[in-house]
């Protein structure tokens, strides 16, 4: 995924030329060396932001089509970077959920110092039969709870899914919204209250 939009951003810059021959590929150090020079007058944290982990690296390489052996290691992997919530409670409350999922802010350069981080989770998902803006990047979310009967379990999961998606799906597109530390364990117990409380629009 990064791969692409680097290349297609140097493309419309004419850092890199569209190759005469469909053979033809960009030379990764050369995309890299774009890519860097893209935030060299960045904030050392929002540098520190485009450096690949080991997942990222190995998802980029296969371009998210993992071998068996790999899809297993980065599934092993990420499984232990999953931090359940240490009173064993992943339900927190649905109206702070759906504030959550609508909002999208945080993580961008222009933040107010202090601006709370949202999960701007209608951007890929469909969660509300009333919410007409929504992204189709992921699976419609319509009646999460309602379809899995409300089973604890599943909400573990679900919580386990939002921390770190890479945990259940190795290159998913989804962010690893706790592993990453850009969602607190609250409001990932908010999100999880939105997919699985019986009043919450995402089950009526």
């Amino acid at each position: 995924m990064r791969l692409i939009a680097v290349a297609f951003a140097a493309l419309l810059t004419g850092a890199i030329a569209l190759p005469a021959n469909a053979q033809d590929r960009a030379n990764p150090a050369d995309v890299e060396a774009f890519y860097e020079g893209m935030f060299k007058n960045a904030k050392d944290d929002w540098k520190k932001k485009t450096v690949q982990d080991e997942t990222q690296k190995v998802c980029s390489q296969h371009h998210n089509d993992l071998p068996q052996v790999e899809f297993d290691k980065v599934l092993a992997r990420e499984k232990t970077n999953v931090k359940m919530p240490a009173d064993g409670n992943v339900m927190g409350d649905w109206k702070s959920g759906e504030k959550i999922a609508q909002s999208g802010f945080g993580g961008r350069f222009n933040d107010k110092p202090g601006t709370v981080n949202g999960g701007n989770c209608y951007a890929c998902h469909q969660l509300s039969k009333t919410e007409l803006s929504f992204g189709t990047l992921g699976p419609s979310l319509l009646e999460y709870g309602k379809i899995r009967k409300y089973d604890a379990k599943e909400a573990a999961a679900a919580y386990a899914k939002i921390y770190n998606a890479q945990a259940v799906q190795p290159c998913s597109n989804m962010p690893r919204f706790g592993h990453n530390g850009f969602l607190s364990e609250q409001q990932i117990k908010d999100l999880v209250a939105l997919l699985f409380d019986k009043e919450s629009p995402v089950n009526k």
